[in-house]
């Protein structure tokens, strides 16, 4: 339990939530780390079974999901009376109309919070540098994401997005470890543990020749350090990973989303673009990342497919204060602390309009007296 003195100060700070595909960071502003990193996930009233937030039906089963994790958030978590808090939400802009309103509604109107500011995961990033220009690449559990930002703008018209994260490597991971131990309980659980204690990333000159005659030998077989004794072929460590950076039917891995991506940026701005790379999201946190993209990239503005139209020689990346895992939290802790009035929703006006302003549309961002003035009509969303 904190001191009285401690919660009085948290009282007068804002929350700040990361809700995640697969797990949620919160925390306070003015704070360098999450108070902690839970699972998104609830477990039903009904059925006494866990539910993934986001594998909702409908509506309404979204709506009692997010009513139950913010309960579990707020009593048992960041300890804090939900009534009268100020709230930060870090969001995709690919998240879902409904997702969104859904949201707010169940902040607004059951937890009866004083304002809420959704933002943007991608712009909220690149607080963390200092810096108003990068390429923010956001791999997380179901998706990867590539959105360009050139002087705090985010350059709509170049997002990139690919089914491509830690989902896709864990289905991988079960498939394999059936054909291996047919009659073990394989559950996502172990994979993911599997996945980060054992796997890595193949060099490029290595992938090369992996499934050839001169396929390379196998790194060695290690025994899972768990309470099942499981041996992780050599092989399956160095593939795990390598869906991530082979190109599907229409040619896109997660390196030629980069390189698109600067592309659809005005030609003026794509070398700051290539100059300034940021990578978020728990999966680029494993081992050999992101030095296989940097030769992907390097290797593929070489080729046929992009010699001509871009004329980059050299990609850097940033390496951000925090784990790449919380840094879009740590971008919302930082923007918490700035005076943000103009972006935030308030109580009172979304009882009043009961709709969610979606800020990268000019009908939310009209100028009037130098205040932001919310329509009562519908904004178009960023889907």
């Amino acid at each position: 339990m904190l001191p009285s003195y401690e919660r009085f100060l948290l009282d007068k700070q804002m929350v700040i939530f990361d809700i995640g595909s697969a797990y949620t960071k919160f925390g306070y502003t003015g704070e360098a780390t999450p108070r902690g990193i839970i699972k998104t996930e609830i477990k039903c009233p009904e059925t006494k079974q866990l539910r993934k937030v986001y594998d909702y039906i409908d509506t309404k089963d979204l709506y009692q999901l997010l009513v139950e994790f913010f309960h579990l958030l707020f009593s048992r978590h960041v300890v804090i009376c939900p009534k009268d808090a100020r709230v930060v939400v870090l969001e995709s802009l690919l998240s879902p109309t409904q997702f969104r309103e859904t949201l707010a509604k169940v902040l607004f109107r059951h937890f009866e919070i004083e304002c809420l500011l959704l933002l943007p995961t991608h712009l909220a990033t690149m607080s963390t540098l200092g810096i108003n220009s990068g390429l923010v690449l956001d791999v997380g559990y179901k998706e990867a994401t590539v959105i360009p930002i050139f002087e705090s703008e985010q350059i709509l018209k170049a997002w990139q997005a690919l089914p491509l994260g830690g989902q896709i490597v864990h289905e991988y991971l079960i498939k394999f470890m059936k054909e291996i131990y047919p009659d073990m309980d394989i559950d996502e659980k172990l994979v993911e543990d599997i996945k980060v204690r054992t796997c890595f990333v193949t060099t490029l000159e290595r992938s090369a020749k992996l499934g050839t005659p001169e396929a390379p030998n196998p790194p060695p077989a290690v025994k899972y350090p768990g309470g099942k004794s499981i041996t992780i072929p050599g092989e399956l460590r160095e593939k795990a990973f390598e869906v991530l950076f082979e190109r599907d039917n229409d040619n896109l891995s997660i390196p030629t989303m980069i390189l698109d991506a600067i592309l659809q940026c005005p030609i003026d701005v794509r070398r700051i673009m290539a100059q300034n790379i940021l990578l978020i999201g728990g999966t680029v946190m494993t081992k050999g990342f992101a030095s296989r993209l940097k030769s992907e990239l390097l290797t593929l503005v070489k080729s046929n497919l992009y010699s001509e139209k871009l004329k980059i020689q050299t990609f850097m990346f940033h390496t951000a204060p925090s784990k790449p895992s919380y840094t879009a939290w740590l971008g919302g802790a930082i923007f918490g602390t700035a005076d943000l009035r103009s972006r935030v929703l308030t109580k009172e006006n979304y009882l009043k309009s009961n709709r969610v302003p979606d800020w990268v549309s000019f009908i939310d961002n009209p100028k009037y007296n130098n205040q932001i003035v919310i329509p009562k009509t519908r904004a178009t969303s960023v889907n």
